[in-house]
């Protein structure tokens, strides 16, 4: 299969997703508004979303319309956490996918804001029952707590902070791999096990795909460590070498570029190789895995 064909196919339907679900930047107040829709449409993969469609299908969903709110409720929750990730208290960053960041486009407060309100919209989304009235209320409620868990200090903040606390200190293994896998893979992880709980995963498919999850964030985060040292501005949308210059610890800097590369490869493979008992409705994620080691923004 073409994955970028499949990329585009879905980022596509993700993309006329978010826009029934987001106020026009004409809602008042329009400071927030515009701001919010300026991170969120500001060239996204959407690969949470894709990855939530495309473990559904693997599970073999006839139809993945109704989730489509779900996944768009996956990418307002990142969109928020780029916001407050770029902020000068946090990473500082001017840049962010080739433009402007929302602070410095907007100023600090309403980026604040913003993510705020992109964060709330999404728990205002996953809890209508006009837009999801077709999911049952407790795998609904079941596919809520998957995302706030992983949205919380147990998951994606609290790699924030750890993430934030090392700046500077040399940190040892155990504890970069918190940072990855909570940080990042948190928030992948329970993308691929939204998509599963939707489509009713049997308990060995569901272990499976949370494996499949867990080894796909891990190397997504691999694979940014990478691209800050090897990416240009123009490929990767933001200063390049920023988390060497912030005295970040990162997979390079414990294992130099080219192991950091062989482990990014090695953890794809193994997220691929838990999905040896899917059949071909899971080749979706078998390319996504490939694709995310190997891209180069």
């Amino acid at each position: 299969m073409d994955i970028k064909v499949y990329l585009a196919n879905k980022k596509d339907k993700v993309d006329r997703a978010l826009e029934k679900l987001v106020p026009s930047g004409k809602t008042f107040p329009p400071s927030v508004h515009e701001a919010m829709r300026y991170s969120l449409f500001g060239g996204g993969k959407r690969v949470r979303p894709i990855l939530a469609l495309a473990a559904a299908e693997a599970v073999g969903a006839k139809s993945t319309a109704d989730l489509l709110p779900i996944a768009g409720s996956l990418e307002l929750i990142h969109t928020y956490s780029l916001i407050h990730d770029d902020l000068p208290a946090m990473d500082d960053d001017d840049f962010r996918r080739g433009r402007s960041t929302c602070h410095k486009m907007y100023g600090e407060a309403v980026a604040i804001l913003a993510g705020d309100g992109l964060l709330n919209m999404a728990f205002e989304v996953l809890s209508d029952p006009r837009r999801l009235k077709a999911i049952p209320a407790n795998r609904l409620v079941a596919i809520m707590k998957e995302i706030s868990a992983a949205s919380g200090v147990f998951g994606m903040i609290g790699g924030q902070v750890v993430d934030m606390e090392s700046e500077g200190k040399d940190v040892d293994f155990a504890t970069l791999e918190y940072m990855h896998t909570h940080k990042t893979g948190a928030l992948i992880r329970a993308s691929v096990r939204v998509g599963a709980l939707y489509a009713r995963a049997g308990k060995r498919q569901f272990t499976a795909l949370t494996h499949y999850g867990e080894k796909v964030g891990l190397a997504f985060q691999i694979a940014d460590d990478i691209l800050d040292i090897t990416g240009t501005q123009e490929e990767i949308g933001k200063d390049v070498g920023s988390d060497l210059k912030k005295g970040k610890k990162t997979y390079p800097s414990f294992f130099g570029l080219e192991e950091s590369r062989v482990r990014a490869r090695e953890v794809a493979a193994d997220a691929v190789g838990a999905l040896k008992d899917f059949d071909r409705k899971a080749d979706p994620l078998r390319e996504l895995a490939k694709y995310i080691v190997n891209r180069v923004n």
